[in-house]
């Protein structure tokens, strides 16, 4: 295999690997966006003091825990799939890289 038609390959191996990247992304941009739009309604309905208690300022945070936990698990299959894809290609990746002398990467 010539040294172009390598370069061309890792070229494109790379830019698969930057696609895949994009898609874990999103993902996780989409999952933040289903968080802050769910953030309002975790907020507890009243928060004076009733009856001498006082309200639990951890409840929030463990609602948000649990709504981040179930939306990510919506997605955990496809995140999981993308992660394996996304290792399998940087460890090709390399393998061609490492094939290729240092001055054919740079011409």
């Amino acid at each position: 295999m010539g040294e172009p038609t390598r370069r061309a390959r890792l070229f494109r191996m790379e830019e698969a690997r930057r696609q895949i990247q994009r898609q874990l992304d999103m993902i996780d941009r989409q999952i933040m966006r289903r968080m802050t739009a769910l953030t309002p309604q975790l907020h507890p309905r009243q928060t004076t003091y009733r009856r001498g208690k006082s309200p639990d300022p951890g409840a929030f945070l463990e609602r948000y825990r649990a709504n981040l936990a179930a939306i990510t698990a919506e997605r955990q299959p496809e995140i999981d799939a993308l992660t394996r894809k996304l290792a399998r290609q940087e460890s090709a990746t390399a393998a061609l890289r490492a094939q290729l002398q240092p001055e054919e990467l740079c011409a």
